[in-house]
């Protein structure tokens, strides 16, 4: 129940996460590296748009670009939620934790905001990065195109929804799976169906609109508050306790 959660308890678990990730060498490079790697592809396409570009062209390459940008909140917290569970078991750091007084929906929120916050500081970053330099370096006729209202609100508001959406999907693999690299892969594969959506508004086959962007939000809404219900439930304290040295 909502109205029974901890906050500071959920802070703990927050800031323990965090602490873990810092000291994983794999996922820090993870958050770090990958994300500048997305982000090199999209600049050197739009930096080497000619100004004379013909229109399909050019919306092929900000749709590019665009799909290189939303990979960031797809897969970068894929890799670090599928480690939630199952890295803690390999750790043998998971018993400990499942032994504290945390409730579930405690314990399983605390592990998603804590990929969820720095994702969602990383992916804007790099967007914010990556639109700076159409803003001051990219031909007039290429940023006025980057720089429509749809393809910003598209990009703004969808951002949080992807990286929730790997987030669950990495903390329900973590909680079943024995192995963290399979976990890590499985969950990158979960995660990039979503991503079918903004690719199509990106190459321009759905026009981003205001409306339709709303309608879109919602519905991926929906889908994480119902993954998020749906991870609660999977998990399952006695058998991961039971299982803990397995």
């Amino acid at each position: 129940m909502i109205s029974t959660l901890s906050t500071t308890r959920i802070r703990a678990v927050v800031g323990k996460e965090i602490r873990d990730y810092r000291r994983n060498r794999f996922i820090a490079t993870t958050m770090a590296i990958m994300p500048i790697l997305f982000m090199i592809a999209p600049i050197v396409t739009i930096f080497s748009l000619p100004a004379d570009v013909a229109s399909q062209k050019l919306d092929a390459a900000i749709g590019v670009s665009v799909l290189y940008l939303t990979l960031i909140p797809a897969l970068v917290p894929a890799v670090v939620a599928s480690y939630t569970i199952v890295g803690e078991r390999e750790q043998g750091t998971l018993e400990p934790v499942l032994t504290t007084p945390l409730t579930r929906e405690e314990l399983l929120l605390g592990k998603a905001l804590a990929a969820f916050l720095p994702t969602l500081v990383i992916s804007y970053a790099m967007y914010g990065i990556f639109l700076a330099c159409a803003g001051l370096f990219a031909h007039p006729n290429v940023s006025d195109d980057i720089f429509q209202a749809g393809r910003i609100l598209a990009q703004v508001l969808f951002t949080p929804l992807l990286a929730a959406w790997s987030i669950w999907a990495g903390i329900a693999i973590s909680t079943r799976a024995s192995d963290v690299r399979v976990a890590q892969q499985l969950s990158t594969l979960v995660s990039l169906p979503p991503l079918a959506v903004t690719a199509l508004m990106g190459f321009g086959v759905i026009t981003p609109s205001l409306r339709l962007a709303l309608i879109l939000g919602l519905a991926l809404l929906a889908i994480d508050v119902a993954a998020g219900r749906f991870v609660a439930k999977l998990f399952d304290r006695e058998r991961l306790l039971t299982g803990v040295k397995a």
